[in-house]
């Protein structure tokens, strides 16, 4: 059977070119933390999680730290309860940048994302936004859901593929959700 073009992205991005990523982190690292870009750099990723080159769809490519959530150390003016290092957050990377996405384009609703590459101190994310007052997006049969306001915000509620996948809603079963819950197991020894 022959292949399509979105098969052979996606087998190039199984090894992608080490010298053209590094020179393009290199580029994005002098950019800004949340740039708009014009187009998706994985089209294949993209396409499967619902992008589509229309007005009303907006790519986002975000960059987050590595390495912990470790804070410098506060040695003056502070309780030592209230100087904290680090804290642990329960949110994977990726949830972390469609967040912040969302906060800088507040009219926007986050769809999906994915991991387009990292370096020795950044992660760097594609971010689908869409529109969901633009008219192509209001006549688009595949974006009605977005019209109903128990979606708005979703991104902060978990309700993304990020998001459910960090709050540990991965299951074998599509019915099932995986029990019991973090928060529940952390209750257990109370």
């Amino acid at each position: 059977m022959a292949k399509g073009f979105y098969s052979y992205v996606r087998e190039a991005w199984k090894k992608p070119d080490e010298k053209l990523l590094r020179e393009r982190m290199i580029e994005w690292r002098s950019s800004s933390v949340i740039t708009r870009i014009e187009k998706p750099l994985r089209l294949d990723r993209a396409r499967s999680l619902g992008y589509k080159a229309k007005k009303g769809i907006v790519m986002v490519r975000v960059r987050i730290l590595r390495g912990g959530r470790k804070r410098t150390r506060i040695n003056k003016g502070r309780r030592s309860v209230r100087q904290t290092v680090r804290k642990t957050l329960k949110m994977n990377y990726q949830w972390v940048a469609e967040q912040r996405a969302a906060r800088k384009f507040t009219n926007l609703e986050v769809l999906n994302s994915y991991n387009i590459g990292k370096d020795g101190r950044h992660y760097f994310f594609e971010v689908i936004l869409v529109n969901p007052n633009a008219p192509e997006i209001k006549s688009d049969k595949t974006f009605t859901w977005l019209q109903n306001p128990a979606n708005r915000g979703r991104v902060f509620r978990g309700l993304t593929s990020a998001g459910k996948k960090s709050r540990g809603l991965r299951s074998k079963s599509p019915n099932l959700k995986v029990r019991p819950s973090l928060r529940a197991w952390s209750r257990r020894g109370k």
